[in-house]
């Protein structure tokens, strides 16, 4: 069975495609990794009076209300980066499987 040059083209543009899914796929899991670590330092910080945070190697006392600003704003941030990404990923998904069958069509008329 020879494959013509224009389905080779896109089984290498497909093998592409996936590679991109994939890094997209894992910087979504450690975006989701990170929010979900934001929310629960998030939700430990009201169960305590005395807060501290790390600096380097130093722990410093700090003002509840200001690690809790700096907590939902990076709560925010990481949520608008996973919307992103989710979107990004069902574009991907789309041309993926728009071009792995345009792929199936062209080797299935070569058999023949």
């Amino acid at each position: 069975m020879k494959i013509d040059k224009d389905t080779q083209g896109k089984i290498q543009e497909l093998q592409v495609l996936e590679q991109n899914f994939q890094q997209i796929l894992l910087q979504k899991q450690a975006f989701q990794l990170e929010l979900n670590e934001t929310n629960s330092a998030l939700s430990e910080l009201g169960k305590s009076n005395e807060i501290y945070k790390i600096v380097g190697n130093i722990m410093l006392k700090t003002e509840k209300q200001d690690v809790e600003k700096e907590l939902k704003e990076k709560s925010e941030i990481l949520a608008l980066r996973l919307k992103s990404l989710e979107k990004q990923e069902s574009i991907f998904k789309d041309k993926t499987e728009k071009l792995r069958e345009e792929v199936v069509k062209s080797v299935k008329s070569s058999e023949n």
